[in-house]
């Protein structure tokens, strides 16, 4: 996967855009997000699989009580157990 900074992304996005390849876009060294291209062909399929995630996302948080910001600090790669 090939890493790319914000400004680059931005700059270039009609590019990478095209290019179908998988980035990482950092700030500052960090990944900030991932892009991820879907060929038009597969546009139902993806949001059904990204529907499905965020069920279980939402079950998981309602069974274990946690909200956003607890889920998100425990997802939190960047930070030290």
């Amino acid at each position: 996967m090939k890493s790319v900074g914000i400004r680059e992304f931005r700059d270039k996005a009609s590019h990478y855009l095209a290019s179908g390849e998988v980035l990482a876009v950092k700030r500052h060294g960090k990944i900030v997000g991932l892009y991820i291209p879907v060929k038009e062909s597969e546009d139902e399929e993806v949001r059904a699989r990204i529907d499905c995630l965020g069920q279980t996302v939402a079950d998981v948080m309602a069974e274990s009580g946690w909200d956003e910001e607890k889920l998100s600090r425990a997802l939190d790669l960047s930070r030290p157990d």
